[in-house]
C-alpha cells in the first residue's frame, strides 16, 4: 500500500513490520531515514552478522537480490535485505526482472524485510511492477519540498527532536541551506548537541554553530537587496569575494533567483499589504515581510529585468557565455550592481 514516510516509521517504531518496502522518489532524505532506521533497529547486533544484507544496485540483478530474501533466518526471528541505489538495478525495468519482482511479492518471505532504496526516481507506472507496486508493498514516494513549505517543516523537524526554534533561526536555515532537508537535519543536530532539551534554537546559535556569519550571509544580501540598502548590498559583496572559497557564488545565485522569483508573485498582486503578499506566497506573514517591503520597492519590469540578470549571471558562472576571465566575484558584483540600479 502507498503510505507516508511519517506513517511508515510510526509503524515500525511500534513494531509492526512488512515483508517489503519500496522506497521511491526524489527527496532521498526520507528514503535515508526509513531504511537506516530498519537497518539499526530490526535486528540486534549479534543477530547482523547472519541475518542482515546490504547490497547496491549496479552489483545486483533481480535474480540475486531474490535469492538473498528465499534464505531463512539463522537463530533469529528476521532477516533484512537493504538493496541500496535500487534504480540501478541492470533489469529491473525489463520484462524477465519486473516479472520475478512480481512473483516475489505476491508471494514474499514473511521471516524476510526486503527494503528497496529507489532513489532520484520512481517506477513507470505504465508498467506492471509500476502498477502493481502500491498493492504489493509498503510503497513510499518522496517529492521534493517546496520552498513555501519549508519553514513549516523545520519547525516540525525541531519540535519533533523537543525543541523550539524562533523564526529567523527558521527563515536564516531556510535561506542559507534551501531544500536539503538531509543538511538541515544535520545542523539541527549539531546545534541540539549544545542544548538542553525544550530550549529554542535562536538565530545567534545558528550562526555560531552552523557558521553562517552574523552580518555577511545570503540572507543578509536578500534583505540588503529588499530594501535596496547599496552601502549594506555592497559590503556583503566584498566580504563574499575575499572569502570565496566559503561563499561559493553559484548557490547565492540560486537563492537570490528563488527571491526574485516569489517577488514576482508580490508585485503582480493586487493586494500587497502585508498579508496579501503572505496569501499569495503561501507564507507566514514573518517570512513574508522582505518581499512585502521590496514588493514597494521595485515595479513588475524591474523584478522581471533582475530574473533576466540573474539567469544570465548563473550562465556565466557556469563557464557559459562568459566573458573572458572574469572571477566569480566580479560576475556578482556586477550582478549586485544591476540589481539595485
Amino acid at each position: 500500500m502507498s503510505a507516508t514516510p511519517e506513517s511508515v516509521l510510526s509503524e515500525l517504531k511500534s513494531g509492526k513490520i512488512a515483508p517489503v518496502y519500496f522506497l521511491q522518489g526524489e527527496e532521498s532524505y526520507y528514503i535515508d531515514q526509513i531504511s537506516d532506521f530498519i537497518e539499526n533497529t530490526i535486528l540486534n547486533e549479534s543477530e547482523k552478522g547472519f541475518n542482515q544484507t546490504i547490497v547496491y544496485g549496479r552489483d545486483v540483478n533481480v535474480s540475486t537480490i531474490l535469492n538473498h530474501a528465499r534464505r531463512f533466518p539463522m537463530m533469529s526471528e528476521k532477516q533484512v535485505v537493504i538493496v541500496k541505489e535500487a534504480q540501478t538495478i541492470s533489469d529491473i525495468n525489463r520484462e524477465e526482472g519486473s516479472k520475478m519482482l512480481l512473483d516475489y511479492l505476491n508471494n514474499p518471505v514473511p521471516s524476510t524485510v526486503l527494503v528497496f532504496c529507489h532513489k532520484n526516481k520512481t517506477l513507470d507506472k505504465r508498467k506492471s511492477l509500476g502498477k502493481s507496486i502500491d498493492k504489493l508493498a509498503i510503497n513510499v514516494v518522496t517529492k521534493k519540498i517546496y520552498d513555501d513549505k519549508l519553514p513549516g517543516w523545520i519547525e516540525s523537524h525541531v519540535a519533533g527532536k523537543g525543541y523550539k526554534i524562533s523564526h529567523k533561526a527558521v527563515r536564516m536555515l531556510a535561506d542559507s541551506i534551501g531544500t536539503n532537508l538531509e543538511r538541515i537535519s544535520n545542523e539541527v543536530d549539531k546545534i541540539a548537541i549544545n542544548l538542553s532539551g525544550g530550549a529554542e534554537i535562536s538565530e545567534e546559535l545558528v550562526q555560531k554553530y552552523v557558521g553562517i556569519s552574523k552580518d555577511y550571509n545570503v540572507f543578509e544580501l536578500q534583505k540588503a537587496l529588499a530594501s535596496k540598502d547599496v552601502l549594506k548590498a555592497n559590503k556583503i559583496v566584498n566580504y563574499f569575494e575575499a572569502n570565496a572559497k566559503k561563499n561559493p557564488i553559484i548557490p547565492i545565485v540560486a537563492v537570490l533567483f528563488g527571491f526574485y522569483s516569489k517577488l514576482l508573485v508580490a508585485v503582480s498582486q493586487n493586494d500587497k499589504s502585508l498579508n496579501g503578499v503572505a496569501n499569495a506566497l503561501k507564507m507566514n506573514s514573518f517570512f513574508a515581510k522582505d518581499y512585502h517591503q521590496a514588493a514597494g520597492m521595485y515595479s513588475l519590469p524591474q523584478v522581471v529585468r533582475n530574473i533576466h540578470q540573474l539567469k544570465k549571471a548563473d550562465l556565466q558562472l557556469k563557464g557559459v557565455d562568459s566573458t573572458g576571465s572574469v572571477s566569480d566575484g566580479q560576475i556578482l558584483r556586477e550582478l549586485v550592481f544591476r540589481l539595485l540600479h
